[in-house]
C-alpha cells in the first residue's frame, strides 16, 4: 500500500520537506541533466530512478538538483534486502579478507593463454587460464570495493558520485569481453545499458 506525502503551500517549501523524507518507490522525479523519471529502488544513500529517456541512474540522497514531481511515501522501517545485503558486504569487506568464489567455465580448465611478440626472436609467455581468469576477478572485486568507497565518500558532492559511477560502468562495459571465461551469469561484468 503507498501512501502519498500531502502537499505544502509553497514549492521550496515542499522540495526541503522531501528531502528530509525517504522517497518511495513509485516517486517522480525530475534531474537537470537526465530529465523526468522514476524512483524504482530506494538505497541508503541513494535512490536508482530510471529515466525516460537516459535510462537507470543512481542519484545520491543528498543531491539538491533533483526536483520531486510526485511523492510517494516510503515506510520509516522498510528494510530492503538490498539494504541489509550492502550492510553485510560492508561488514565483510571490513573485518576479513573472505572474497567469493567465482568459477571458471569448464571448458576453460587447465587452459592456456599465449602472448606472441612481434619480434619472432623473442620468446612468448605463457599464462595458465586459471592465473589470468584470477586477476579478472581480483579487478573486477576492486573496482566494487572502489564503487562502495565512493558511495560512503562523505566530501564528494553527489554529482561527481555519479560521475566516477558512470566511468566505473563504462569500465566494466570494456571487460565484457571476459565474460565467457565465467561458469554463471551473475559474475559477468555489465556495463552501460541503454
Amino acid at each position: 500500500m503507498m501512501h502519498r506525502l500531502r502537499p505544502i503551500a509553497s514549492e521550496a517549501k515542499q522540495i526541503r520537506l522531501y528531502q528530509m523524507e525517504t522517497l518511495g518507490i513509485g516517486s517522480r522525479v525530475e534531474h537537470p541533466q537526465f530529465g523526468k523519471g522514476v524512483v524504482i529502488q530506494v538505497r541508503t544513500d541513494a535512490y536508482e530512478v530510471t529515466f525516460w529517456e537516459n535510462g537507470t541512474k543512481i542519484i545520491g540522497r543528498e543531491y539538491d538538483g533533483l526536483k520531486v514531481v510526485d511523492a510517494v511515501e516510503s515506510p520509516s522501517d522498510m528494510a530492503t534486502f538490498e539494504k541489509i545485503e550492502k550492510s553485510l558486504v560492508k561488514i565483510l569487506n571490513r573485518f576479513s579478507d573472505i572474497t567469493q568464489k567465482v568459477e571458471m567455465g569448464s571448458r576453460w580448465h587447465g587452459g592456456r593463454m599465449v602472448l606472441y611478440p612481434s619480434d619472432a626472436e623473442l620468446k612468448e609467455k605463457e599464462i595458465p587460464l586459471e592465473t589470468f581468469f584470477h586477476k579478472i576477478v581480483m579487478l573486477r572485486d576492486r573496482l566494487r570495493v572502489l564503487e562502495q568507497k565512493i558511495n560512503a565518500h562523505n566530501k564528494l558532492t553527489d554529482e561527481e558520485k555519479v560521475e566516477m559511477e558512470q566511468y566505473i560502468t563504462r569500465i566494466y562495459g570494456s571487460l565484457t569481453t571476459f565474460n565467457v571465461m565465467f561458469k554463471n551469469e551473475a559474475d559477468k561484468f555489465v556495463g552501460e545499458k541503454s
